[in-house]
């Protein structure tokens, strides 16, 4: 689905089924420099149990105009334009990493239009090694490979190589796209108290083998939310849409059918 906004092209991948005003709908909101294909495993499953689908690309990500929104205070008064001009009202979002944030920041401010919240591999406060936003900042193709190996360092066994890679691909994008929104998960601060203001029912889930959100700070960031029931996946780190797809789906499914 492509539409404009601040005559912008935006896009959103719907699983081609477009959206029926009869239907809830989910939306999937990515990670940092990533876009909607890392949830191309996750749509059409959703779409197929009878769901509205939308995997948004961000400013300046995947298939949308630029520039990159440098703050997860913009980002969310910006979804919030994107389901005005789509007339969406009780949504359920999903979000993984920096998405997480992006949830937390727009329920604070938007409550009313949501039903129901999925946060994936997230936490109320996401600190970004210095190293990691410098060599993002300087376009160096480490940063993406230092990523993978903290989110998890068994990253060889992913099919066709490293997600991340195949989606970030150049040093203008690590320059460009990854370093503005690792900056924006380091400088988001209000994520405590957000996540203390839902009042929706939400599930959280872990990978037990994440180095950038442990269990840790998940656990405790659970606690923040009330009403809200936490899954952990075993033997898995930080791309789970990706390196546990199936059981990820199943259990979303599940909390969605409650």
């Amino acid at each position: 689905m492509n539409f404009q906004l601040e005559n912008k092209n935006i896009y959103a991948s719907d699983a081609g089924q477009g959206i029926d005003k009869n239907k809830e709908t989910i939306v999937f909101l990515h990670g940092s420099g990533l876009s909607h294909i890392v949830w191309s495993l996750t749509e059409h499953f959703f779409s197929n149990n009878n769901f509205n689908v939308l995997s948004i690309d961000l400013p300046g990500h995947g298939n949308s105009d630029g520039p990159c929104l440098d703050s997860v205070e913009k980002i969310a008064d910006w979804l919030e334009q994107v389901f005005v001009k789509l007339n969406l009202k009780q949504l359920i979002i999903v979000g993984h990493s920096q998405g997480c944030l992006e949830i937390l920041e727009y329920a604070s401010k938007y409550k009313k239009r949501l039903k129901k919240l999925v946060f994936i591999g997230g936490s109320n406060k996401m600190p970004v090694h210095p190293d990691l936003i410098d060599l993002a900042k300087n376009g160096d193709t480490d940063a993406v490979k230092l990523m993978m190996k903290w989110g998890y360092e068994g990253s060889k066994k992913f099919i066709g190589g490293n997600p991340v890679e195949r989606i970030i691909q150049s040093p203008r994008d690590i320059r460009e796209i990854l370093a503005v929104d690792l900056i924006a998960c380091n400088n988001y601060t209000n994520g405590s108290d957000a996540a203390r203001s839902i009042d929706c029912p939400s599930l959280l889930i872990f990978g037990s083998l994440d180095k950038m959100v442990n269990l840790e700070s998940g656990k405790k960031f659970s606690s923040f939310i009330k009403n809200s029931t936490t899954h952990i996946i075993e033997g898995c780190g930080h791309m789970i849409m990706i390196e546990k797809a199936f059981e990820m789906r199943d259990k979303v499914l599940e909390f969605l059918k409650k």
